[in-house]
């Protein structure tokens, strides 16, 4: 008999959502950077193993939202948890509990879903710090599992299967066997370029970046992709294309890498940068760039 599980990965920004989704993927879908709330929208990654699709949700980083944009962030990871069979909430050893925890502590108690409380990072603790978080959080709240691991390494990860296995609900599966993201290649190609950006870009710079793609032509043995880099100040550009273009050229160097193993063909790649003031607190610059605002407040 087949299953099907939606699981929702949530947690404060740069926690290792997208590290573990990949991970348990095999497959990189979601884009990683050291820099928080590198999600800004929901990506879905798709895992057919036995007789169970797994359908996980990597979600932006749960947080006090300081734009507008980051409010459209804040309401994504929202109206994920809504739409899942359970929840995967990532925290780091040592961690504390505060408003936005409480919040989320609330929002689960009013849906009633399962919640697995994953440790991550625990390769840069130690056991007594683990402990102690385990304790601090399960004193809030009763999940229904409690699984310590390094998203990094997988070390534990296999664990989190034997977990969520418990909710998966029977019936044909949602997606081909060979789907592995519901992601536009336009999106994929886009998100690769912000990820590039946020590598290679120092301070507050990348956050302020979205990327369009305007041109995306298929051949059986080359992809051509045209894409606008908007950054929200003048002084941005130059900082973005660096001297003699040398920043720019490194961006679309790293990022066509990225594309040509991910789509398997060759890939050229023409990148312009563009200021658009202030962007991230525009309802209209945002929705134009593809981020899409739900009704269904976490915070």
């Amino acid at each position: 008999m087949k299953k099907t599980l939606f699981a929702a990965l949530i947690g404060r920004p740069n926690v290792g959502k997208s590290t573990l989704m990949n991970y348990m993927l095999g497959r990189k879908v979601s884009i990683v950077s050291n820099k928080p709330q590198t999600t800004r929208t929901r990506i879905t990654g798709i895992l057919s193993r036995g007789e169970t699709q797994y359908v996980f949700l990597d979600t932006p980083g749960v947080h006090k939202p300081q734009t507008k944009l980051g409010a459209v962030m804040v309401k994504t990871a929202s109206s994920a948890v809504g739409d899942v069979d359970v929840v995967l909430w990532l925290v780091e050893a040592g961690d504390r509990i505060g408003d936005v925890e409480q919040s989320l502590i609330r929002r689960f108690r009013t849906d009633g879903l399962p919640v697995i409380l994953l440790i991550n990072k625990i390769d840069e603790s130690n056991a007594e710090t683990i402990g102690d978080t385990i304790a601090r959080f399960s004193a809030e709240f009763e999940f229904d599992a409690v699984i310590p691991i390094c998203a990094k390494n997988g070390k534990n990860v296999d664990e989190i299967y034997g977990e969520i296995d418990k909710f998966a609900c029977e019936g044909d599966w949602i997606f081909p066997d060979d789907m592995f993201t519901d992601q536009p290649e336009r999106v994929i190609a886009s998100e690769i370029i912000r990820e590039k950006l946020l590598q290679t870009l120092d301070k507050e710079v990348p956050h302020g970046t979205a990327v369009v793609i305007e041109a995306f032509e298929e051949s059986e043995t080359m992809i051509k992709i045209r894409a606008e880099i908007f950054c929200e100040k003048e002084s941005h550009k130059p900082i973005i294309i660096g001297k003699g273009g040398r920043e720019l050229k490194l961006v679309g160097s790293r990022a066509r890498e990225d594309m040509e193993r991910f789509f398997g063909v060759k890939v050229f790649l023409d990148l312009w940068v563009k200021v658009k003031e202030n962007w991230r607190e525009s309802d209209a610059s945002i929705a134009n760039f593809g981020f899409r605002r739900d009704d269904n407040d976490l915070l």
